[in-house]
């Protein structure tokens, strides 16, 4: 796979990482018939489920990925993907209310010239010193740039630099050790919060998100937690407001910058309002 990558670092924003990666839970495997369709990033705790099948000339299996969760599953492109896309905010750049942020873009060899934007490539220059040039860029982006297929800004520019220099930062062993933390966390919440009465887990398969379902509305449980100071997650009838079924169901995130403690604090305020 070939991976462009389009990421503002504050430096001291590293993770504390463990100097041993926790133990991740082995998780279910996803489904065999999924393998050639769009696969949601909650069912990529799959370790290897199955072998990489070929997609059909005409239709290029495709793979949507938390950036985060590549240091601990199984490479898409072995799994079969031919086309990798991702959101990759959560190395080296803050939420910022909304943006910018900046994607993930993979591909085989073969696709190579379709993908939009640019691609920079490793060289030498004439002293044979190590060096970045723009070896792939179609000529609309400087001569005819109506007809462009993208174009970066200063802005996407500086969160693509602090997503480079947040991942040299942290390494190949630094990145799954953030993985295998991310999971970890995420794990201990969903095993905490679902023993509490009135909350039930309804998405036993996930990385670093999951959702539950409450007794009570969850935009409703949200509110009160947020005047106590507690951030518990996003109401999933924020994101399917037409849906009548999804008023009790409450979107959880957990990363490694979340602590014991503050699993703690979260299950003890929400057990309270649900009681």
């Amino acid at each position: 796979l070939v991976l462009v990558v389009g990421g503002f670092i504050i430096a001291n924003q590293r993770a504390q990482l463990p100097a041993k990666p926790p133990a991740v839970p082995k998780a279910p495997k996803v489904p065999a018939d999924l393998a050639p369709s769009m696969l949601p990033s909650a069912e990529t705790a799959d370790q290897g489920a199955r072998e990489p099948e070929p997609a059909p000339e005409a239709a290029p299996a495709a793979k949507e990925s938390a950036i985060v969760s590549l240091g601990a599953i199984t490479p898409p492109g072995e799994m079969g993907a031919d086309i990798v896309v991702g959101e990759g905010q959560s190395i080296g750049n803050a939420l910022n209310f909304g943006g910018p942020y900046l994607g993930i873009f993979a591909t085989r060899q073969k696709f190579l010239r379709q993908m939009p934007g640019r691609l920079a490539g490793e060289t030498v220059d004439a002293e044979g010193r190590r060096g970045f040039v723009l070896t792939l860029s179609t000529r609309e982006q400087h001569i005819r740039r109506e007809k462009a297929t993208s174009n970066i800004c200063t802005n996407s520019g500086l969160c693509v630099l602090a997503f480079t220099i947040h991942l040299s930062l942290l390494g190949e062993d630094g990145f799954r050790r953030l993985a295998a933390l991310n999971h970890d966390r995420a794990v201990m919440a969903a095993d905490r919060l679902s023993k509490i009465k009135g909350v039930e887990l309804v998405t036993p398969t996930f990385f670093n998100e999951f959702t539950l379902k409450l007794s009570k509305p969850a935009a409703a449980v949200v509110e009160t937690l947020a005047g106590q100071g507690i951030i518990a997650g996003v109401p999933v009838s924020r994101l399917k407001p037409n849906d009548a079924a999804s008023a009790n169901l409450l979107l959880v995130a957990v990363t490694e910058t979340v602590t014991p403690s503050d699993i703690d604090a979260l299950a003890g305020a929400l057990a309270k309002v649900l009681s």
